[in-house]
């Protein structure tokens, strides 16, 4: 028995979406220090000029690894996104909903781990903010990565448990016969 994966018009979208917005967000950090206010490149990222003190030089010189290393996770999280649409809606594979599954499993610990690195160092990155600012510029665009993140592995999962339950089924139903 193979069926084609069901797919979500949603969850498509967000990783689809979410492609270039990771690229642009990874050119930047790896770009450093280029693409920073005052680098040859930062026209490119203008508006990152917000976020310097965050992904800033400071970090940079004394050699803060976590900006490029959860930047570098963003690429493998794209990958498995990008894997799981040509997957799911080219081949039409029907294990296509775990990559999916993985690739939102991802994102959501990679984002909980940057929000958890910022309470355990006390907000060494973000705590001189303002509280409007913090929210505009650091919650909610976060934030957005934990809750759809969130609600992609509820949907897939419970795609997961339909799929798991459906072979059972069969599975069962062969040994009887």
């Amino acid at each position: 028995m193979t069926s084609k994966p069901k797919t979500h018009t949603w969850i498509s979208l967000w990783f689809l979406l979410t492609v270039p917005v990771i690229a642009w967000d990874v050119g930047y950090c790896f770009m450093r220090p280029r693409s920073m206010k005052g680098g040859d490149l930062h026209w490119l990222w203008k508006p990152y000029a917000i976020y310097q003190e965050i992904y800033g030089v400071a970090a940079l010189r004394s050699g803060n690894g976590f900006t490029n290393a959860q930047s570098f996770l963003n690429v493998i999280e794209t990958l498995i996104n990008i894997a799981y649409l040509y997957l799911a809606h080219v081949v039409a594979w029907p294990p296509a909903t775990l990559v999916g599954f993985s690739g939102a499993l991802m994102t959501l610990a990679k984002t909980v781990l940057y929000w958890a690195q910022e309470y355990y160092c006390g907000y060494c990155a973000v705590g001189h903010n303002s509280l409007s600012d913090l929210v505009i510029y650091w919650i909610i665009p976060n934030g957005l990565w934990i809750v759809v993140p969130t609600f992609i592995l509820l949907q897939l999962g419970s795609d997961l448990v339909e799929s798991l339950e459906a072979a059972a089924r069969v599975s069962k139903k062969a040994k009887t016969q």
